[in-house]
């Protein structure tokens, strides 16, 4: 995975109980725009993006960008994951010297408050954690988004710090995968 060290990319898909995690497919198209272009997933990302100007843009064939996970449930994409470095010169990092693995997702309204963003995003630090063992995972939400303040919680991410950033409140915090005890 470009960025995250030599995890060749895509991987095979990984299963959940009820998704399907895979790289992306040109069939996905339109609903990365769907995301892209939603008020609702976009209200602490920057505001939507115009329809207009992603179908200019988003190319036909997405391809398969390192670190994004498109979430399939029965056969249609309703969200994605993605694991990515976290930009250097921006604020909150745990090691300065070092850019960590940064999660994020983003989920269709209509899968909102049926535990998929939990159980996707847990299968992804898993398959992470296999992946490149003993690596951090950092997360950055706005403290005025309460439902991702609640899945970074119950992920296991731990507040490392606050800040101000793109006008607004930042909660910054870090996984870091359990090793058992010897």
């Amino acid at each position: 995975m470009a960025g995250l060290g030599s995890v060749a990319w895509p991987p095979p898909p990984i299963r959940t109980k009820r998704l399907v995690l895979r790289a992306s497919e040109a069939r996905d198209r339109a609903a990365f725009i769907e995301l892209l272009a939603s008020r609702e997933v976009r209200t602490y990302l920057g505001g939507p993006r115009s329809p207009d100007e992603l179908e200019s843009t988003v190319p036909e064939v997405l391809g398969r960008p390192p670190g994004i996970f498109v979430i399939e449930l029965d056969g249609a994409m309703i969200g994605t994951v993605t694991l990515d470095r976290r930009d250097a010169e921006r604020p909150g990092h745990v090691r300065p010297d070092t850019q960590e693995a940064q999660l994020g997702y983003m989920f269709l309204p209509e899968a909102w408050g049926c535990g998929y963003a939990t159980e996707a995003c847990a299968a992804v630090l898993g398959w992470f954690a296999d992946a490149l063992p003993g690596e951090l995972v950092v997360l950055c939400t706005q403290t005025a988004n309460d439902r991702s303040m609640r899945l970074a919680v119950k992920l296991g991410f731990t507040e490392v710090q606050r800040f101000e950033e793109w006008g607004a409140e930042q909660w910054f915090g870090v996984w870091s995968p359990v090793t058992p005890s010897g």
